[in-house]
């Protein structure tokens, strides 16, 4: 079999599912040409796991401060390069298409009639599961942004919905926590309020993943580690750290949850699946949720906030079994199975 797998590359979501995807993929003996897009290319780290790959320019959201900025998002799209590159995508000669929410992929093979499969958490906004508030552009950019045939959501709960616990990396490796230790991921936010936002709490360390570094000595404290996006560094640093403050995208919180972490995140307003995804968290009951930047509602969260524990079953050789069947349909009792399997526990 072989496979053409489009990824959306903007964060770092999407690129750790495909992570998880890809030795499922390899071990099955299917072959697999991956494009990724939404980030410049040498932004683009530690990849060799996807050997050769494409990449486009894409599409991606402009933000300043934690807040998506509409009109710079239309002003920096370069629309004739973006269909310039689904025009010149071939998608002929694959078995199947895969598409993580990366519109260049989705759109070639809607022009070129190819059904194609969505795994993504985005692809669980088609079903009605809780949302936040009525956001009828962000509505339509889930929807459209990058359309599927058949789309496999994935989400922290199914919501009587034909949707799969996360796609995520599998480890048995357990590391004793540090209770005072938290790890900060909070990309959309701007460092130098990130930094003053932590520093009046000098019973913790927190180590802060940031694209951009603190320009201003002053700022530097003892317990405020900064550190520049490195995988193998966070996973170093989130392996025995107690908690973890983000942004409320998926996939970071899903490896928290797996890892029994406790969780606090701040959405980035203007995101219709961010402010969804912390609602979820809320009504769920599986983490703390602050609108701000907001040093109170971190100071609630370091003394009482408590860690869940969601034990999933291994979603990436669930699906990679399900594409070797080589039906496109889901069967709700395959969903249901799957389910049954995912035990929680809180701490």
């Amino acid at each position: 079999m072989k496979i053409f797998y489009g990824v959306q590359a903007t964060g770092n979501g999407h690129i750790t599912r495909a992570r998880a995807m890809a030795p499922k993929l390899k071990a099955a003996g299917i072959s697999v040409d991956y494009l990724f897009s939404g980030r410049p290319w040498k932004d683009l780290f530690e990849m060799e796991l996807f050997g050769d790959f494409q990449w486009r320019q894409g599409l991606t959201f402009a933000t300043r401060r934690g807040h998506v900025q509409y009109l710079k998002t239309v002003l920096e799209t370069h629309s004739l390069r973006f269909l310039r590159d689904i025009r010149a995508l071939d998608l002929g000669g694959y078995d199947a298409v895969i598409c993580d929410f990366e519109p260049v992929t989705a759109w070639a093979a809607r022009l070129q009639g190819v059904k194609t499969l969505g795994i993504g958490h985005q692809y669980a906004f088609h079903y009605p599961i809780p949302k936040a508030g009525k956001d009828f552009l962000g509505e339509q950019v889930l929807r459209h942004f990058a359309p599927v045939t058949v789309g496999l959501g994935v989400h922290w709960h199914h919501f009587h919905q034909p949707i799969l616990p996360p796609v995520i990396e599998m480890t048995d490796a357990t590391v004793p926590v540090q209770p005072d230790k938290i790890v900060v991921y909070l990309p959309f936010e701007d460092v130098h309020e990130v930094i003053q936002l932590l520093r009046r709490f000098h019973r913790y360390q927190f180590h802060v993943y940031s694209p951009s570094q603190p320009e201003r000595p002053q700022e530097r404290c003892d317990h405020i580690h900064v550190r520049r996006l490195s995988r193998a560094g966070f996973r170093q640093d989130f392996a025995d750290a107690a908690g973890v403050i983000c942004n409320s995208g998926f996939e970071l919180s899903s490896e928290a949850l797996l890892s029994g972490k406790k969780i606090l995140v701040k959405p980035l307003h203007g995101q219709l699946e961010q402010l969804s995804n912390a609602l979820a968290l809320e009504l769920l009951q599986l983490g703390q949720v602050m609108n701000d930047l907001d040093p109170a509602a971190v100071e609630t969260w370091l003394e009482t906030g408590r860690p869940v524990r969601l034990q999933f079953p291994d979603i990436a050789q669930e699906i990679v079994d399900w594409l070797l069947r080589g039906d496109f349909r889901v069967d709700p009792s395959w969903i249901d199975g799957i389910w049954a399997r995912t035990v929680r526990s809180d701490g």
